[in-house]
């Protein structure tokens, strides 16, 4: 007897960050995709004649204030409002920027963002989270290069490159 229906492999994908970032001792938080101008773009420090604001990469909505979410940071904000450190939470969620679509762009997307806040975090616990992370995911060893990369609103930002060793060396 066949079976009907499956889990979409977008939901499996999102399905499996969480269970990873779970066990590492992290809350998925999720949040509104219809914001508000403050919660998307004040409260993260965008400038109001920052380019992201505009029509063209912004879906606002007739009421002007209110705007489909860009990001997932928003959710931070408003878990930040009503939670003290330590923090250490994953916002999974769809996305939404008025861009071209192509082989790399597409209007809607999902985005997976961590925060962690706490007395004596760093970089090297962000390393670790991630490395740890993309183990799990791929249920191999990766290796995992981190580069500085430039993000306006983030500082500072890093670029994740990967490596799966196995496949590096196994023959055709």
């Amino acid at each position: 007897r066949v079976a009907l229906g499956h889990v979409h492999p977008l939901s499996q994908v999102l399905q499996k960050c969480e269970d990873i970032f779970e066990r590492m001792g992290f809350s998925v938080v999720e949040g509104p995709e219809v914001e508000t101008e403050w919660y998307n773009f004040d409260a993260l420090n965008f400038p109001k004649d920052h380019p992201a604001r505009d029509m063209q990469d912004t879906f606002w909505l007739k009421e002007r204030k209110k705007l489909m979410r860009t990001h997932t940071s928003a959710v931070q904000i408003h878990y930040m409002e009503k939670n003290n450190p330590p923090l250490r939470t994953v916002v999974p969620g769809r996305v939404f920027r008025h861009e071209a679509t192509d082989a790399s762009h597409e209007m809607q997307f999902y985005q997976v963002e961590g925060l962690m806040v706490d007395k004596d975090v760093s970089v090297v616990d962000f390393r670790a989270v991630i490395q740890r992370f993309l183990e799990e995911f791929f249920g191999e060893k990766i290796i995992a290069r981190m580069r500085p990369g430039y993000f306006p609103f983030t500082e500072p930002s890093f670029e994740i490159d990967i490596k799966n060793i196995h496949r590096e060396y196994q023959k055709d």
